[in-house]
C-alpha cells in the first residue's frame, strides 16, 4: 500500500467513431466506469496506419481503428472511449 505501481493497459476493442468513441465534453483526463463499460478520456492521436494512441494522464493506450474511423479533424482532440469491461486488461511491469 502507498506504493506506485506501473501497469500497461491492453484494450481488446477498436475505436469506432460515434459508436464507442465521441468528442469529450471536458478537456481533462479521466478513467471511470459506466455500467459494464470502462470509459477513458484523453487526447486521441491518429497514427495514419489504421491505428490510434489515446494519451490519458501521461499513459499511452494503443488502439486499432474500426469503421467508421475518426475524421482527421479529431487528431489531437479530447475524446471519450467507452469499452466493454472484459476487453480491458492491466499488466504490471517494473521500470
Amino acid at each position: 500500500m502507498g506504493r506506485e505501481h506501473h501497469v500497461e493497459w491492453t484494450v481488446d476493442e477498436d475505436v469506432a467513431w460515434q459508436s464507442n468513441t465521441r468528442p469529450a465534453t471536458l478537456s481533462t483526463p479521466a478513467l471511470g466506469e459506466d455500467g459494464g463499460r470502462i470509459v477513458f478520456r484523453g487526447r486521441l492521436s491518429l497514427s495514419g496506419n489504421g491505428g490510434a494512441v489515446l494519451e490519458v494522464a501521461g499513459t499511452q493506450i494503443l488502439f486499432d481503428l474500426a469503421d467508421p474511423p475518426p475524421p482527421d479533424a479529431v487528431d489531437g482532440t479530447w475524446v471519450d472511449v467507452s469499452v466493454e469491461r472484459n476487453s480491458v486488461s492491466l499488466w504490471p511491469y517494473q521500470v
